[in-house]
């Protein structure tokens, strides 16, 4: 089954159905060479979260900074040259409680920044574009629900060595070697500034879907369905990587999202219905796009 898709996949990287989701696109979620930051943030959930590593980043380092200074101090004020006879007390009252009182502001101010992001990733809108995910030793499967179709996504190059061969599969499929152990060989294409519910699961062992640039990472378990949500406002391409360890190949199961115009999305989904046999759109739906 392996071979029959990344055959039909690397066939239709090179049909015009890929570029209907693909022209003009720019490759945002990449890592870069020497990078120490963030992927562009892009959805409101990746832009909170960054917001908040970044007020924790700031406590933390006064934390540290405070700390230092403290060792500092004792080294030169309580060494045994500048305080030859030490002191003998053993409690100070004003001194524990501060100790005390002052970390649970300080969990309390990380705790009121913090929780709203929680609790806005985790409660889950509903769906304007909805899609089952499903991890497997070492591939992703996705299921659009809403037309009764899916697809399996599998790494280009399986051979995990980058060749004239693979390359020629990512020019075909629109990317380049620097996409290599990145890009897939069908990706998920959702629209620019539309809510997507995504529900996963696992069809052997646990995995863990996850778009940095999006803010999103939920575990897939087998047996239950989990659930994740986003609204990418930046048209482009995204990877992801599986981010549970999964067996031998983890490594080699990356992910990868379009994010299109609403047009270029319903051509492709008109594509992808009669590609992949799912329901066509209601005469109306066709009507509107």
């Amino acid at each position: 089954m392996r071979l029959t898709t990344k055959l039909f996949g690397l066939l239709a990287a090179c049909s015009a159905f890929p570029a209907y989701a693909q022209d003009t696109l720019e490759i945002i979620g990449r890592p870069k060479e020497r990078g120490i930051d963030f992927q562009p943030a892009a959805t409101d959930l990746a832009r909170d979260l960054q917001s908040l590593d970044n007020i924790v980043l700031i406590i933390i380092t006064l934390i540290s900074l405070f700390v230092v200074g403290l060792l500092l101090f004792v080294i030169f004020r309580f060494n045994r040259r500048a305080n030859p006879n030490p002191a003998s007390f053993t409690h100070n009252s004003p001194l524990e409680v501060a100790w005390t009182v002052v970390p649970i502001f300080i969990l309390v101010f990380i705790g009121v920044f913090s929780l709203p992001v929680l609790f806005k990733q985790q409660e889950i809108p509903e769906g304007e574009i909805n899609i089952k995910v499903t991890g497997y030793q070492w591939y992703w499967g996705y299921e659009y629900v809403d037309h009764d179709f899916g697809f399996d996504s599998f790494m280009i190059g399986d051979g995990k060595v980058m060749n004239d061969e693979v390359e020629a599969e990512l020019v075909a499929a629109g990317y380049s070697r620097d996409e290599f152990l990145l890009a897939t060989d069908t990706a998920v294409v959702v629209p620019v500034n539309k809510v997507v519910v995504m529900q996963l699961t696992g069809a052997d062992v646990i995995h863990s879907w996850t778009i940095p640039a999006f803010g999103v990472k939920q575990d897939a378990v087998p047996g239950r369905l989990s659930q994740l949500w986003f609204e990418a406002d930046r048209e482009g391409i995204y990877f992801g990587q599986c981010s549970e360890l999964c067996g031998k190949d983890h490594t080699y199961m990356p992910i990868t999202v379009k994010v299109v115009s609403q047009e270029a999305y319903d051509a492709w989904l008109n594509g992808a219905i009669e590609e992949y046999a799912g329901t066509p759109l209601s005469y109306d739906v066709a009507q509107a796009d």
